[in-house]
């Protein structure tokens, strides 16, 4: 019965609802609505451009103001207007090994000059996803005809290829209303029936006269949300763009039963929405001010419980959001079945372009879709859901884009302590049924080369899963003084080659989580001497130890950057088995004079555990807790054992430095982080650590290893150090004490001092 006195009350008297554009202040619209909704007015008819289609299109979708303003306020909404994509669907796995990277280059192999200017600010990889979800379910059940929404409606878009504006009618609702709020320069453009279409306000910002036109109302309310754009500055690009871009816009309403809303919104940003409560109520206020001039026009009456039933048939209708099949379009058939294996688990079986798998809920295909965009292979992608009638079901369609081409990374440190290094590396990625990764990098400088050549295969599905292979030559040139302001004849004092072989394979735990296993089969070559008043004339000790050394890690890693954290957490555990030749050969500064082999097997256990918290947004408390240990009784002298003993380096620097009092025979350490964050990119941090040598070790007079007692005693390391993180990396500035010879160290660095993944 109500839904007979709602469609004849429809039928005698035609209400249509237009809103505007205006960005961050459309929001207005949903005030609108909600007050047109309580006061009794009909909406027979809606359309809008940019926000007002947003807006509008949900309306007519089924969603009630409430839900809207719901929608509006979630944080899912923050991240998709400012594009970033949620760390939960990030694969930790497919992150690699970190890097001193600071800039990255892609180019083409065939075309190392072409330049290509980037078409958007904000990245559309959540918004394109969350529109998805917004809409799907009205276009199904309206057979993609926009007339056959709960409520018939409009939305306006810009063909800039022809010039003109371009209405919507059908076809996909979120992609329709995706095209209309395309703002130049802001959002990536999409294509509909071969056009490309950017923001409708370009043409037309309020489109009463589309609703004259396509839905002859007797009745027009329009919401202003937007005002024309003031004259350029002289000096803001942006203003100077807004004004070529977008025509003027005149508000008419083109029937003379009418009335225009027009509430009083202070200026803001286009994607600002901190006012959104704000404006909200002004366009509610302002409407609720105009109902007795808009009951001169509108006799008729549709109470909010007549509302809420149409709204509920219409939702009720709506198919379950069940996947059974991807299209993947744009790319070559073994890039499609990557994809669709990454996407949908496993696919089962292919007809033309479309894969056929088992149903799925939207959120798994969610959730598979993020990963393969998370890999960035893709130039561009862009998602769409069709509804099966006959099964009922829905197909899920990505078209994408794929650019082949090389990536060059460059980056290192810049150090006060003579560290400084440069880092360059050329990766080239292979897609197919297996996406195929090579790389090539080198790192250059006074205490620190490296080069490494690798490749790695990744296969996709629900559980994907990776097999890589790297050949890697590490060289460390450690010097007596942590200084380096001048120049020091002192020769080093330890000289390390590390040569290796790695190859393994892993698969995730957790998206943030991830379980490898591999060999490393390779040789470690260390020249040392073995006294402090070592001359340039003097024949280094050497220690040669070929090996082989499997092994088996898991990590966890929740931290925001690859150096200097300050928010989540990092679990790291493995265990390591070595087996090899120890081959020492004495030099001028050795008590043993004698060549000297020895066979070594061992195990090496590690833990280390990372965490940031945050009770406060100015202080950021962390803790670090460490062990490490391993059963190797000792290599022939002092100096060559410690090399290859556990490492306790909380500190950055300490990387840097050869510290034999922080290289026991294993130890368990544990450390307070105290972080005040002035803003997203300046912090202040106060470190205390303390370690507890299991084993110390020392040297007899034969310049052989004595142990100590089981815990002996306790080694302390306190850090202040400022830090602001660049866009090509961290600059920091830090004090450090250590327990040690030289305690006392004042240490600068821009960039990252990270190496190439050790041996052991």
């Amino acid at each position: 019965m109500l839904v007979f006195i709602y469609s004849f009350s429809a039928y005698s008297q035609k209400v249509a609802v237009v809103l505007s554009g205006g960005g961050a202040k459309g929001v207005t619209h949903i005030g609108v609505l909600m007050a047109l909704e309580e006061s009794g007015i009909p909406i027979d008819y809606i359309a809008g451009t940019s926000m007002g289609a947003i807006i509008g299109g949900l309306y007519a979708s089924g969603y009630s103001p409430d839900q809207m303003l719901q929608i509006i306020n979630s944080e899912e909404f923050s991240k998709w207007v400012s594009g970033k994509l949620d760390q939960q669907y990030t694969y930790f796995f497919r992150k690699g090994q970190p890097d001193p990277s600071w800039l990255s280059f892609k180019f083409k192999y065939d075309s190392v000059l072409q330049t290509q200017l980037p078409t958007n600010i904000v990245s559309p990889l959540r918004m394109d996803f969350a529109f998805l979800e917004l809409y799907s379910e009205a276009s199904a059940v309206s057979g993609y005809d926009f007339n056959k929404l709960m409520v018939p409606f409009r939305c306006v878009a810009a063909d800039v290829g022809n010039n003109r504006p371009y209405i919507l009618k059908k076809g996909d609702l979120g992609s329709a209303i995706r095209a209309s709020m395309t703002f130049p320069f802001y959002f990536k453009p999409i294509r509909i029936d071969g056009r490309l279409l950017f923001d409708g306000g370009m043409y037309n910002n309020f489109p009463s006269d589309v609703v004259m036109e396509d839905f002859y109302p007797d009745i027009i309310i329009g919401s202003k949300a937007a005002g024309n754009y003031p004259p350029p500055a002289d000096d803001d690009v942006v203003s100077q763009l807004k004004t070529m871009l977008m025509d003027e816009t005149k508000f008419d309403l083109y029937c003379d039963a009418s009335v225009l809303i027009e509430p009083e919104l202070k200026t803001v940003n286009l994607t600002d929405f901190s006012n959104t409560e704000a404006f909200i109520d002004s366009g509610y206020v302002s409407t609720m001010r105009l109902i007795p001039q808009i009951r001169q026009f509108v006799l008729d009456t549709v109470t909010q419980a007549m509302h809420d039933s149409i709204r509920k048939k219409f939702n009720d209708r709506k198919p379950e959001l069940k996947v059974n099949s991807i299209e993947v379009k744009g790319i070559q058939q073994g890039q499609a079945l990557y994809v669709a294996n990454a996407v949908m688990g496993q696919v089962k079986g292919r007809k033309s372009n479309t894969y056929y798998a088992q149903d799925i809920s939207l959120d798994l295909v969610k959730s598979g879709y993020f990963k393969v965009v998370g890999e960035n292979r893709l130039k561009s992608v862009y998602p769409t859901l069709v509804l099966d009638t006959i099964s009922q079901r829905y197909k899920f369609v990505m078209d994408a884009q794929y650019e082949q081409g090389i990536e060059a990374d460059f980056g290192g440190s810049l150090s006060s302590s003579g560290t400084n290094e440069i880092f360059l590396q050329l990766k080239y990625s292979l897609w197919r049924k297996i996406a195929t990764t090579a790389k090539v990098n080198g790192t250059f400088g006074r205490f620190y080369n490296s080069a490494l050549v690798g490749g790695r295969m990744e296969f996709p599905g629900r559980k994907p899963k990776y097999l890589e292979a790297e050949y890697t030559f590490n060289q460390f040139n450690y010097y007596r003084t942590k200084s380096f302001f001048f120049t020091d004849d002192t020769p080093s004092f330890l000289y390390e080659n590390n040569t290796y072989l790695r190859i393994d394979a892993g698969f995730p735990l957790t998206y943030k989580g991830k379980l490898e296993t591999g060999i490393n089969i390779g040789s470690n070559r260390a020249d040392y001497f073995q006294t402090n008043t070592a001359t340039k004339e003097d024949e280094a000790d050497r220690t040669k130890f070929n090996f082989y050394s499997p092994y088996i890690e898991i990590e966890f890693n929740t931290l925001n950057r690859k150096q200097y954290s300050n928010q989540g957490a990092r679990l790291f555990s493995s265990v390591q088995f070595v087996s090899g030749l120890e081959r020492h050969t004495p030099g001028t500064t050795s008590v043993l004079q004698d060549s000297y082999t020895d066979y070594h097997n061992y195990f090496i256990f590690k833990f280390v555990y990372d965490k940031y918290f945050r009770p406060g947004k100015l202080y950021r408390p962390g803790i670090n807790f460490e062990f490490q240990a391993n059963n190797l009784e000792s290599f022939r002298n002092y100096t060559s054992t410690t090399l290859y003993m556990p490492v306790y380096s909380p500190i950055y620097e300490m990387s840097t430095i050869y510290q034999a009092e922080y290289r026991p025979a294993g130890f368990i350490a544990l450390g307070m982080r105290n972080i005040i964050s002035l803003n997203k990119n300046m912090d202040f941090r106060f470190e205390g650590f303390l370690m507890a040598p299991i084993y110390e070790l020392s040297s007899d007079y034969k310049q052989q290893v004595i142990k100590s007692e089981i815990f002996p005693s306790l080694h302390y390391i306190l850090s202040g150090s400022f830090v602001y993180n660049t866009p090509i990396g961290p600059l920091s500035a830090s004090l450090n004490y250590y327990d040690d010879e030289t305690p006392l160290s004042f240490y600068v660095n821009i960039g990252f001092i990270i190496f190439n993944r050790p041996a052991f």
